[in-house]
């Protein structure tokens, strides 16, 4: 019988809004047993610094580079998530023996599938030394060293999610995450696994209301609520070459661009905006082996009522339901915190990470860099 590991999960999304935290017991492949998480935010002057980063990162060529302010940021955000670690472990009564690993994302700065190169700063060593705790980080790189995409690399986890769904859920389901790009991982009804980003998430209406300074974000999706669609500026949206390729490719923040301040009211442009959200993983669903049942959503988005209400009435058409993580028995908010605590285990266990079906690679692949803490 495998051995359970207790692992900790960390991850910073493309929002870049904070860290999300989640402690999972596993074997890394069909047992699962979800434990507490949390979530840490990133004051703003921080933020500002990251998206700085992303700026710098444009002048990187090789994946070790760290050009500008990076080298100082990477630091700064591997203490900030040591901080993080210390805190979730002290408020559950837990120590670092108590943990066999942590799975360390880091923060993607720069995403290039096209050209094998993607960068998530993070020093895993770092990491290590100031928790104690065994860390596997840099789980995408050996997947493009492959051929792959590099991404997305949850739908390891969402397929042992998916076997322990519920009875009745409707399989094909497809699992949505809505962050700052929205990514899908489909498992079919003989277990056939599909994953790609699907398009932009949060990133435009956020972007759209800081263009507007009008906040970081949409509450809720309480001002797209009170505006309409701009048809022509969504179908602008919808036709990039993104969708209607025949390869599904990861995306990078810059793939897609904000509209022109007063191009649309703020409420108008942000319902617009929304409504792209959802169309675009409705229309990503057409390149699937099979048509979705269910819908599983999880992420920032789902708590954006606007582009809620846009996803459920165009999955309707189709004759498909959409759900919450929450109304599945998950947890949305945690799920790819677990997912990072899952791969990490997988990774110990020298399992794959990515498969030809969710990244594109040539064959099933593990991945990613074990570091342990100096005693």
């Amino acid at each position: 019988m495998v051995e359970l590991k207790r692992a900790i999960g960390l991850m910073s999304g493309t929002s870049m809004d904070g860290i999300d935290i989640a402690l999972l017991t596993t074997d890394g492949e069909n047992r699962v047993e979800r434990g507490p998480s949390a979530s840490v935010s990133y004051d703003s002057a921080f933020r500002n610094r990251l998206k700085q980063g992303l700026q710098d990162a444009r002048e990187i060529s090789v994946r070790t580079q760290r050009p500008g302010l990076l080298a100082r940021l990477e630091r700064d955000l591997t203490l900030l998530h040591a901080v993080a670690v210390h805190d979730f472990l002290h408020v559950h009564g837990l120590r670092p023996d108590d943990i066999d690993v942590i799975g360390f994302h880091g923060q993607t700065v720069l995403h290039r599938p096209l050209q094998a190169l993607t960068v998530q700063i993070g020093d895993g060593a770092l990491l290590a030394q100031e928790t104690g705790i065994n860390v596997v980080f840099d789980m995408r790189a050996q997947d493009m060293r492959h051929g792959g995409q590099g991404a997305p690399l949850v739908p390891a986890y969402h397929a042992a999610l998916a076997r322990n769904l519920p009875q009745g859920l409707g399989i094909p389901v497809v699992f949505v995450n809505i962050g700052g790009i929205s990514n899908l991982t489909f498992v079919g009804s003989s277990g056939e696994l599909v994953a790609f980003d699907c398009g932009p998430g949060n990133m435009l209406i956020d972007q759209w209301m800081e263009l507007n300074n009008a906040g970081s974000y949409d509450a809720g999706g309480n001002i797209a609520m009170s505006g309409l669609v701009d048809e022509t500026v969504a179908a602008r949206y919808l036709g990039h070459p993104f969708f209607s390729g025949n390869a599904r490719i990861s995306l990078d923040r810059g793939d897609f661009v904000v509209p022109e301040r007063g191009e649309m009211s703020l409420a108008d442009g942000a319902r617009t905006l929304a409504f792209v959200t959802a169309a675009a993983i409705l229309k990503s669903a057409t390149h699937l082996p099979e048509q979705p049942r269910t819908y599983v959503v999880s992420g920032g988005g789902c708590r954006n009522a606007a582009i809620m209400a846009e996803l459920t009435a165009l999955a309707e058409r189709v004759g498909a339901r959409v759900m919450t993580a929450e109304s599945a028995g998950l947890d949305g908010d945690a799920m790819e915190a677990e997912a990072w605590a899952y791969l990490a285990v997988r990774s110990l266990r020298g399992l794959p990470l990515t498969y030809p079906g969710t990244t594109g690679c040539i064959e099933p692949v593990s991945g990613g860099i074990l570091v342990r803490p100096h005693k």
